[in-house]
């Protein structure tokens, strides 16, 4: 019987580490910024049925990067974590502290895991608060620890050029345009410094927003309410205003998208 080669934990970890890496920079960029009436997500997202944003609660959204069969099963364990906690006790202790740090446990139980493989992806958990002063916003690298950010974040394939950029130029109180207009802007950099344009049809965009009336604060932006957005002048349209298509993604839909989890199975950026 052949002795096993020895490799030191600390080989072992920074090897899981880069692995996570790499698979999370295969895929597209997402941020999430925000502006003076709440959070807005904003990613290049080609397919129309697989989201990388979700809602989870009442003020809570989700965003994330990587797989999709792993962090839509992340996802989904969230908004049940979120259902049965806000029955048991109460809707407001729900919050996305609390959620991040569910994830953090399972993210970094998984990657200290010899027996598995680390998860490839990158989550970003956001509040948005009654003022800019309660927003919340973490995000969770593939090891499990938890980031508290404040103004915007990027994660996924060329998170780290896009949060450069953002730095420099995201400010507070911004209209929804300007932000959305921004996250645009940061997201169509490439790595060698050129820019593209990416289509409308192509982005995947929704906020949290603290001016709805309904209890629930998540809606997604499309259609002709997209367009508009992205053609203002520095002007903000009202988030509330008609649009094709309204979506919110709270716990009636967790059944169905448990199906289209398994179904799809694959890594779609």
């Amino acid at each position: 019987m052949s002795t096993p080669f020895y490799v030191s934990p600390q080989q072992a970890m920074a090897d899981r580490a880069e692995y996570a890496r790499k698979g999370i920079a295969r895929g597209r960029s997402l941020v999430v910024l925000q502006y003076a009436d709440g959070i807005v997500f904003v990613g290049e997202n080609p397919s129309r049925a697989l989201h990388k944003f979700s809602e989870i609660y009442d003020r809570i959204g989700f965003a994330a990067a990587g797989k999709y069969n792993e962090y839509e099963n992340l996802r989904i364990g969230g908004v049940r974590y979120a259902d049965l906690r806000g029955y048991t006790y109460d809707r407001d202790d729900v919050t996305a502290r609390g959620l991040a740090n569910v994830y953090a446990q399972t993210l970094g139980t998984i990657f200290s895991s010899a027996a598995e493989k680390p998860y490839e992806v990158e989550l970003v958990v956001a509040e948005v608060g009654t003022d800019p002063d309660g927003d919340q916003i973490y995000r969770l690298p593939h090891d499990g620890s938890i980031v508290d950010e404040h103004g915007s974040v990027a994660v996924g394939g060329n998170a780290e050029q896009i949060s450069t950029f953002l730095d420099q130029r995201h400010r507070d109180g911004m209209t929804l345009a300007e932000a959305l207009k921004l996250a645009v802007q940061a997201l169509s950099r490439d790595p060698n410094g050129s820019e593209r344009e990416i289509p409308a049809e192509r982005l995947e965009v929704a906020v949290l927003d603290r001016t709805r009336p309904q209890q629930r604060k998540f809606k997604r932006i499309v259609g002709r309410q997209l367009a508009r957005l992205l053609e203002a002048d520095g002007g903000s349209a009202p988030t509330d205003a008609p649009s094709d298509t309204e979506e919110g993604e709270g716990t009636e839909s967790a059944a169905a998208d448990t199906t289209k989890s398994t179904d799809s199975g694959g890594d779609v950026e």
